[in-house]
């Protein structure tokens, strides 16, 4: 996951029904942390809404103003899309790969959120460089060239960006007591054993669990499965009463969430809060995962394993996106 510009081993990708559509749970995460500042006691939540507007760090994450922007459709009104980004970097710079690229799209009337994953070998145009992996595009030009990337693939404006160090990962799970994560299979990561099945990790043996993936029978794609199961292990734990009656462990979890938490300059703490409270009756079926289609895997020009973008899908995609119509939309790369 935090393995920088390492991408010339990539494991061959032989069917793309085996391909880890990466669930980023890590943004539902994110919105149980602002969630939390809006909630519980008077004096309790001016603590943690301290707390957050210590910790959350703002840069620029966008890119100049009229720089190939998109405009917003009028079918849109006032949905949101927020790309989340999940790097080796706490800062939006170019210099590390972004091994998580999810677009958060929002629904106008708050009832739906969309997660749209975008695999970090999806072969595309990066503005300025080419063709190339998408995740290229943040090691070029951090942030903004990423965000750039995306609006021209799905031809919508991204209103945010958050980004995510995943050392925070780390302070996270042990601020919650560990966490008991599902492995499909053993492995030896980094000085820490794992066997199949259920496995107790604390933050560090956490983090070397979600980062390997050469032991792994299917390389990165193993890796994406091993990210989902720690991310919905690590839910599963802040969402419990151990963690959510207890103020310490409460408190400590949110410190660890948003002090490694980056956001736009026009992202403002409150604008967080509001955006969170206003989706406040979101339950989980009103959350959906998507992936950004792709018809298939290939080679680059240099021999790296690539997916290749199905362009057909890729304007359905953000046809439903531009008029607010995600519900329409139908994700073929969907598996049972």
């Amino acid at each position: 996951m935090l393995d920088q510009f390492d991408d010339t081993d990539d494991t061959p990708q032989t069917e793309p029904k085996k391909r880890s559509r990466l669930r980023r749970v890590l943004v539902i995460t994110l919105a149980l942390v602002l969630l939390v500042v809006v909630g519980g006691g008077a004096a309790y939540l001016l603590f943690l809404n301290h707390t957050v507007s210590k910790n959350v760090k703002h840069e620029a994450l966008l890119p100049e103003p009229g720089v190939d922007a998109p405009t917003k459709a009028p079918a849109a009104k006032d949905a949101q899309n927020i790309l989340v980004i999940g790097s080796d970097a706490r800062s939006g710079l170019a210099g590390a790969r972004s091994d998580v690229i999810v677009l958060m799209h929002v629904a106008d009337d708050r009832k739906t959120v969309t997660l749209v994953h975008f695999p970090r070998d999806l072969w595309v145009s990066v503005p300025g460089h080419g063709k190339d992996k998408i995740n290229a595009a943040f090691a070029y030009g951090g942030s903004p060239l990423l965000v750039r990337t995306l609006q021209d693939l799905v031809g919508v404006p991204i209103d945010h960006v958050a980004l995510v160090d995943f050392e925070g990962f780390k302070k996270m799970t042990d601020a919650v007591g560990g966490v008991n994560v599902y492995a499909e299979e053993a492995s030896n990561s980094r000085g820490y054993s794992f066997h199949k099945g259920f496995n107790q990790m604390d933050g560090a043996a956490a983090l070397a669990f979600v980062r390997e993936r050469k032991q792994l029978s299917e390389g990165d794609i193993s890796r994406g499965r091993r990210q989902q199961a720690f991310i919905k292990a690590l839910m599963l734990k802040s969402l419990s009463k151990d963690v959510l009656t207890n103020p310490v462990k409460l408190a400590q979890f949110v410190d660890a969430g948003t002090s490694n938490l980056t956001v736009d300059n026009g992202f403002s703490v409150a604008d967080m809060r509001s955006e969170a409270f206003s989706m406040r009756s979101l339950r989980g079926r009103d959350i959906t995962f998507v992936t950004a289609p792709f018809s298939g895997f290939g080679t680059s020009p240099g021999g790296a394993s690539i997916d290749v973008v199905d362009e057909a899908g890729m304007k359905a995609l953000g046809e439903a996106l531009q008029s607010d119509a995600m519900d329409t939309y139908k994700d073929k790369t969907r598996t049972p």
